[in-house]
């Protein structure tokens, strides 16, 4: 096998091309993701620094809207892998986004009474509903596309989903601004916004709506496992799949999959509590994720390109060294906007080089039959570290430090994943990784 990459011939594996299913799955996970981070991020500015229920949770109060995200994901990822290998993933995923639009109807009620426990609790709802899609979604890639193209589709499907997250970030801004404006100082002296508390419910149910019409043309494939027997434990699935993926590279590739999330986690705490620590509005802290989101879609999609029809684990340790070096930069950089907004931008783009041949590999990895399973218990160990990174947030705050800083603390994390994925790949990965795939040349 070729230092270069891991050759995905396509006589290996399936040979399904489903160029409009993949289109439809493009789609649905595009308005779910702008969803899901429109309700996080108008969550983590009224919880956060300044915020209208920044009280209620104390300082750091977006540490716990991160906890409300990531918890449902380790408890259920497993009943989800189970789901997606027992029936169709298709028929699973409209099934998913009706019980969406049935959550955010919940929550547009939440955000009109004001009710900060109940809208944390349909956060929880549609953490729960996103682990049951998690393996449906990435287990149907290799089931839409030729196995050739699998790596230009994670690429395509990265960056589709980093759009939405900059269409989420960047509208959550200015709808909180508008469902709790900001005080005076921070705006013109003619201005005069009025709260419009129906405006986050009605914007999320639309949205809810679009998402489960686009999942109706998602093809309904065969299910890979029928007679799968459902374990009603949640860590049943964990434990035989981790045995198993034990056997092979799949378990350090979601060892390192995972860690990406304990990254991205503290950079999306990091964010809103710029507000107060550049003195700006949501709006302008907003635009600040929405950038890492754009870099972060560039860089998956120029991985994409460059590992073409190969994967190309090489990519992930030269993606951890530059985001080691992207946050040292921002935790060390003065408080100037234009600066972290400079700095922020090639953190995504090596966060891009550092996920997409993760994720490829473990999709190209894990047998059909098992995919949905395997791919359960990589997403709840990812969740798990996003759940860490949330919890080394709330230390770092409460321990006194300031929220720019915690970059420092992400920096020397990135810095000891760059060294062991690169150590695992070129000590380790090569040998194990050429057992389970046909040998390429060049």
């Amino acid at each position: 096998m070729s230092a270069a990459g891991i050759g995905v011939p396509g006589a290996s594996g399936l040979q399904s091309d489903h160029p409009r299913g993949f289109s439809a799955l493009l789609v649905t996970q595009f308005f779910g993701a702008v969803n899901d981070n429109i309700l996080k991020g108008v969550l983590a500015f009224a919880v956060a620094a300044g915020g209208i229920w920044s009280d209620a949770l104390g300082p750091g109060g977006q540490g716990w809207v991160g906890l409300c995200l990531t918890l449902p994901f380790i408890l259920f990822s497993g009943w989800g892998g189970q789901l997606a290998d027992r029936i169709s993933k298709g028929t699973l995923t409209v099934r998913l986004k009706a019980i969406e639009v049935l959550v955010l109807a919940l929550s547009a009620w939440a955000f009109w009474q004001g009710f900060v426990w109940v809208a944390l609790s349909t956060l929880l709802m549609m953490a729960v509903q996103s682990a049951f899609f998690g393996p449906a979604k990435y287990g149907m890639i290799p089931e839409l596309v030729r196995e050739r193209r699998l790596s230009g589709a994670n690429g395509v499907m990265n960056l589709l989903t980093n759009f939405a997250i900059i269409a989420g970030t960047v509208a959550a801004g200015p709808i909180y601004d508008r469902y709790a404006p900001p005080p005076r100082a921070l705006e013109p002296v003619d201005a005069a916004i009025e709260p419009n508390l129906l405006l986050p419910g009605a914007i999320m149910l639309l949205l809810a709506l679009l998402g489960l019409a686009a999942s109706v043309f998602i093809p309904r494939l065969g299910a890979a496992s029928p007679m799968l027997r459902f374990d009603r434990n949640p860590f049943g699935t964990y434990i035989a799949s981790l045995r198993e993926m034990g056997r092979g590279p799949l378990i350090a590739t979601s060892l390192a999959w995972a860690f990406f999330y304990l990254i991205g986690m503290l950079v999306l705490l990091i964010l809103p509590d710029y507000r107060a620590l550049l003195g700006i509005t949501a709006e302008s802290a907003a635009q600040l994720l929405g950038l890492v989101a754009i870099a972060i879609g560039v860089g998956s999609l120029l991985a994409g390109l460059v590992s073409g029809a190969k994967i190309r684990p090489a990519l992930a340790p030269l993606g951890a060294l530059g985001m080691a070096a992207s946050m040292l930069a921002l935790g060390l950089a003065p408080r100037d906007h234009t600066t972290v907004a400079l700095l922020l931008l090639p953190l995504g783009l090596f966060a891009g080089f550092y996920i997409i041949p993760l994720q490829a590999m473990l999709q190209r990895l894990s047998p059909r039959e098992r995919r949905g399973r395997f791919l359960g218990t990589a997403n709840a160990i990812s969740f798990l570290c996003s759940t860490l990174g949330s919890g080394l947030f709330l230390l770092c705050r409460r321990g006194g430090m300031e929220a720019d800083r915690v970059f420092l603390v992400g920096a020397a994390l990135a810095l000891v994943a760059a060294v062991g994925v690169g150590a695992w790949w070129w000590l380790l990965g090569k040998r194990q990784v050429g057992t389970q795939l046909d040998p390429v040349s060049g």
